[in-house]
């Protein structure tokens, strides 16, 4: 359990090249330049209230749209958490958090099962914030799961601010990865499963 949990990973496709390099041992130091700036503001989220080094770079074909780099970011970074978290001995598996933002409260789950799955209860209250289009959120997400094997549940109870309904999510997804990521000494270096493997 002493060992760096760290990972950098490349993906290249001919839409988007990105690159996730991050340490779930960090202090939420990031550098973040996808080209999406609200995207980078939504990982600052990840970063700081998950505790996270992550630094993020991307060059996509946004002259069409945003929708091959946000989901391909969220890929990226769902192949860099699995390679850093490893055989996930000793982590606590799970993980939640409720957050609030003025009058927007979103809770999420997390579960580092092995499994991909996204329950999704996000309805914003306008299409875009900004020049990001709100359905992308979903679409990093999906990619996020798909390539880190957890299960995440995401519910936004409240909020009638877009940015901020979007913006709690984020928070308390940092706040749920923190918590599912942590060692749990009672555990020592065995794995959180009855089958003894995720």
């Amino acid at each position: 359990m002493n060992q760096p949990r760290s990972a950098s990973v490349t993906r290249k496709t001919n839409e988007t090249e990105i690159t996730v390099s991050l340490n779930l041992d960090g202090n939420g130091r990031q550098q973040l330049n996808t080209g999406v700036p609200f995207l980078d503001h939504m990982l600052d989220q990840i970063a700081r209230h998950g505790l996270i080094d992550l630094d993020i770079s991307a060059k996509g074909d946004l002259h069409i749209d945003a929708h091959h780099t946000v989901e391909d970011v969220g890929i990226t970074l769902g192949m860099a958490l699995a390679q850093a978290v490893g055989d996930k001995k000793g982590i606590r598996r799970y993980g939640h958090a409720y957050v609030p933002l003025d009058e927007a409260l979103s809770r999420v789950v997390i579960d580092f099962s092995g499994r991909p799955g996204l329950v999704y209860h996000l309805p914003f209250t306008r299409a875009m914030i900004g020049a990001f289009d709100v359905d992308l959120t979903r679409e990093f997400f999906q990619g996020f799961v798909n390539h880190a094997q957890v299960t995440l549940h995401i519910d936004n109870l409240r909020g009638e601010n877009a940015h901020h309904q979007c913006e709690t999510v984020f928070k308390a997804f940092g706040r749920a990865l923190r918590m599912a990521l942590e060692f749990d000494a009672r555990l020592g270096d065995a794995v959180p499963s009855t089958k003894g493997c995720l």
